[in-house]
């Protein structure tokens, strides 16, 4: 089978090779891929990887193979599935409880959006608590989590501010449920019950003195590549405000991931939920997709289709 694979002195960063097939194991199924998406974090494992290893997370497909212990999805069934690697290939080893069915109203381009930038915004805005009438701010808005969080915050009543990097990132982000929309967290007003922070450095710290006493700060990136420093007197405002991390594989227990990925399809099936994809390529334009992404040239998700 073909599989994307890094090739550091290659002449691009990724190619197309032919590979071993997959072995599941017992508690796995095997799943032709359709569709997979590319997460800006994946750009850094690339580069820090060796020749030959097969990135790849969020995926959409259909099963093959049910796991050879009868859990998960059937044979013949369109899923959306979440992998440790391995998922930018023609076809994948899953584990049964990483898979939820797509129902025919949800696209493989649409499902393969929702596993890493899906399950982030939804377990991120968690943290808030109940956000009925709450304010929320979101860092990165224009990006793959931040126009996903910035509906489901909406959906469940938050009053959102997302903060863009650039007047051109704005666009649009209205219609998806943002109240306000600010260029630069220093430009955001008041105070802030919950605050999605991805980009780290000067804008985190600002993040501190816009959080509202009790309020939270969810910490689930550092796109800056800059330390923050922080002093008891940053809170002095905030007072038992907490600063929370978060890495979206060890956030919730392993049996959450199916329920999730089934309550993030769901949404879209029912309309609330409408991933945003700035670029859907077949893999083989693999490489210049990834340059657009790297440059914030794309808003929202890059999805690729697996010929």
């Amino acid at each position: 089978m073909l599989a994307l694979l890094t090739t550091p002195n290659g002449t691009a960063p990724m190619e197309l090779r032919e590979v071993a097939e997959p072995t599941p194991a017992r508690n796995e199924a095997l799943v032709a891929v359709r569709a997979f998406s590319l997460n800006r974090g994946e750009l850094r494992s690339i580069a820090h990887n060796g020749d030959g290893w097969i990135p790849g997370q969020d995926v959409a497909g259909v099963v093959l193979r049910s796991a050879e212990d009868g859990s998960g999805p059937a044979a013949g069934a369109r899923v959306v599935a979440l992998t440790d690697e391995f998922g930018w290939a023609q076809r994948v080893a899953v584990p049964a409880h990483r898979m939820a069915v797509l129902p025919d109203s949800v696209s493989f381009a649409q499902a393969s959006t929702l596993p890493v930038a899906g399950l982030t915004a939804l377990r991120t805005l968690r943290h808030g608590g109940a956000l009925l009438g709450r304010r929320v701010l979101i860092t990165g808005a224009a990006g793959g989590v931040g126009t996903l969080a910035i509906q489901l915050a909406k959906h469940s009543g938050a009053h959102v501010t997302a903060v863009v990097g650039s007047e051109s990132r704005a666009d649009g982000l209205r219609e998806l449920g943002a109240t306000d929309v600010v260029v630069g967290i220093d430009n955001a007003q008041g105070r802030f019950a919950l605050i999605l922070e991805a980009a780290g450095g000067a804008s985190l710290s600002q993040a501190l003195r816009l959080i509202e006493p009790f309020g939270t700060v969810v910490v689930y990136g550092n796109s800056a590549a800059e330390t923050t420093p922080i002093a008891f007197g940053d809170f002095r405002g905030a007072q038992n405000a907490r600063i929370q991390s978060f890495f979206y594989f060890t956030s919730e227990p392993e049996e959450r991931f199916a329920p999730d990925l089934a309550l993030l399809v769901g949404a879209i099936d029912n309309g609330t939920l409408r991933p945003v994809i700035g670029a859907d390529r077949g893999w083989r334009d693999f490489a210049e997709v990834a340059a657009d992404l790297r440059a914030r040239g794309i808003a929202g998700k890059a999805v690729f289709t697996v010929d």
